[in-house]
């Protein structure tokens, strides 16, 4: 029986953001504005669109300010040891939300709504977004792949190797959920709280069929460095916003051709 689509998400935001310099002296990087927005706000916006209203949003570096700005529109898990803890840290204090099944997020990847329809309208009920480019160099989280299922996820993959990058986006189902509660449990008694989160998809992908969907060339990115914010704001913010507007176009014809 095919599992039904995930109606909650996740959304990782409790890092420093510290790659950013200055940027994040004073909030964490999922508070950048990018085209107008906040990044959290623009991801949270996609969400609701695509029908996903339970949004867990785990918190960190100056989680007060995401706690003002979001207020009681998410529901919160606070990481209160995000200087010694990691991406996969986060991922295991929100264990929870993921038993019957939901979106992850890194709260600092900038990505159209159309992207994040397309992982949740796949037949696969485990499936993560993967950008299928070459030429990644060692700060991009990579992916290798057999046909259309993920075998493997680190940084430290030779490019060589590499058959595309993680986006930072994921979903599993129920079934999958509770496999991948259970290897989070694993891996943080293992003492890997400084990990990245892909770390447990990795084990996730090695016993449980984890499924690649492509970008097919739509615009996304993710926020590490200044440039990468720079870059957000002059090329991947405008594309967005025209696949937006041409999806938004494509809704009201819909709507008005069954009047």
């Amino acid at each position: 029986m095919r599992e039904q689509r995930p109606t909650a998400a996740v959304i990782l935001a409790a890092g420093n953001g510290h790659r950013m310099g200055r940027l994040t002296i004073d909030r964490p990087k999922c508070l950048l504005e990018v085209g107008g927005a906040p990044l959290i706000e623009r991801q949270l916006a996609s969400l609701d669109a695509c029908g996903i209203h339970d949004v867990t949003v785990v918190i960190g570096y100056h989680g007060a300010r995401l706690r003002a700005q979001l207020g009681d529109r998410v529901q919160y898990v606070e990481n209160s040891r995000y200087r010694e803890t990691n991406s996969l840290y986060s991922l295991w204090l929100a264990r929870e939300r993921l038993a019957g099944g939901a979106l992850v997020l890194n709260a600092d990847v900038l990505a159209p709504t159309p992207l994040i329809e397309r992982l949740l309208l796949s037949r696969a009920a485990d499936a993560v977004l993967v950008d299928r480019r070459t030429g990644l160099g060692p700060e991009e989280m990579k992916v290798t792949l057999w046909f259309d299922l993920v075998t493997d996820f680190s940084k430290d993959l030779p490019p060589e190797r590499a058959d595309g990058e993680n986006v930072g986006i994921a979903k599993v189902g129920a079934r999958g959920g509770r496999r991948l509660i259970a290897h989070l449990e694993s891996l943080v008694a293992a003492g890997h709280e400084q990990a990245w989160a892909p770390l447990a998809f990795r084990a996730l992908a090695r016993e449980w069929p984890l499924r690649a969907v492509t970008t097919a060339g739509l615009p996304w990115i993710e926020l590490d460095f200044p440039e990468d914010l720079d870059r957000a704001r002059r090329v991947i913010a405008p594309a967005v916003r025209a696949i937006e507007r041409t999806r938004l176009a494509a809704s009201v014809a819909v709507a008005g051709g069954w009047r």
